[in-house]
C-alpha cells in the first residue's frame, strides 16, 4: 500500500553542512538575488537557529533565525517552488514561533518584500504586524525594492 501525499508528515530537523546543497538549489528556484552557499556555511558557524523541513526523505524547505536578547529574527525562510501554496510555509512558521518561544524569545522580527504577496497574506495570517520599512533593501531586476519589516508577539504561544 502507498503512502498518499496527504498522509505524509514533514520533518523538521536542524540543518547540517550536508544540506547546504540542497537548500542552494531551492534558494535559487525561489529568489532570483539569493544567499550564497558561504552565507549558509556562516549561519550554521555562528549557530544560528538553521533548519529544514524533509517530506518523504526529500529536503523541501529550509530557514534561517537568529535569537538573542528576547527577540528573534527571521533572517531566510523558504519553501521549494513545486511544494509551495500546500500549507508547508505555515507549518514551518509555526515550529518557528514556538523555537523561538522555547528560546527565550518574546518577539519574533522578519522582512518581507511588498511584491511578495502570497508571503505577506501568510505573515498576516499569522498576527505579524507592519513595524517599518527599510527603503531599498532588497535587489531586485529593477534596480531596488524596499523591506516590509514585521513582527509578532509571542506571548500566546504555550509550550
Amino acid at each position: 500500500m502507498s503512502v498518499r501525499e496527504e498522509e505524509v508528515t514533514p520533518l523538521f530537523r536542524p540543518m547540517l553542512d550536508s544540506d547546504v546543497k540542497a537548500v542552494i538549489a531551492i534558494e535559487e528556484q525561489v529568489y532570483t538575488h539569493g544567499w550564497t552557499e558561504g552565507i549558509f556555511h556562516d549561519c550554521l558557524r555562528v549557530h544560528y537557529s538553521c533548519w529544514v523541513v524533509i517530506e518523504a526523505g526529500e529536503l523541501i524547505g529550509y530557514s534561517i533565525m537568529s535569537v538573542a536578547a528576547g527577540e528573534a529574527h527571521i533572517l531566510n525562510i523558504a519553501v521549494a517552488q513545486d511544494r509551495q501554496g500546500k500549507g508547508h510555509g505555515r507549518a514551518f512558521m509555526s515550529f518557528l514561533l514556538e523555537t523561538a518561544k522555547h528560546h527565550g524569545a518574546d518577539t519574533v522580527f522578519l522582512e518581507v518584500r511588498p511584491s511578495n504577496q502570497a508571503a505577506v497574506y501568510l505573515y498576516d495570517s499569522l498576527e505579524f504586524h507592519q513595524v517599518g520599512v527599510r527603503r531599498d533593501y532588497y535587489p531586485s531586476e529593477f534596480g531596488r525594492e524596499d523591506a516590509v519589516i514585521m513582527a509578532r508577539s509571542l506571548e500566546d504561544i504555550e509550550l
